[in-house]
């Protein structure tokens, strides 16, 4: 199993997770977080000063799949949040050891 863990822009979170859905993805877990990569944040004015905003909005976006759909939720993510600017995100795929539903107790992808 796979954790595919994105970060998005989060007016693309709409666009994902309908895509997500397009391709029979049944959960997912998303976080409001804040953060910055290469852009290092962006310089605004307000009020006529400028001023630093060193985090930016984002969307974490956390799926568990089998191993034979991780590929596939990978490419649809990039598809569905790529805009072709600076900010658009990163995917990461973690190794999954195991993974217990609580309510029933089942393990493995069973449980996903």
């Amino acid at each position: 199993m796979k954790k595919i863990e994105a970060i998005i822009q989060p007016f693309k979170l709409e666009a994902v997770k309908e895509a997500l859905h397009g391709i029979s993805v049944q959960g997912m877990t998303v976080t409001e977080v804040k953060g910055f990569g290469r852009q290092k944040g962006l310089r605004e004015v307000y009020r006529g000063m400028e001023y630093q905003v060193d985090f930016l909005p984002k969307v974490k976006i956390e799926v568990i799949a089998p191993d034979d759909k991780a590929e596939s939720i990978v490419t649809t993510i990039m598809n569905a949040a790529r805009t072709g600017r600076i900010g658009d995100g990163k995917i990461f795929v973690y190794p999954v050891a195991e993974v217990i539903r609580i309510r029933t107790g089942e393990t493995g992808d069973a449980a996903i």
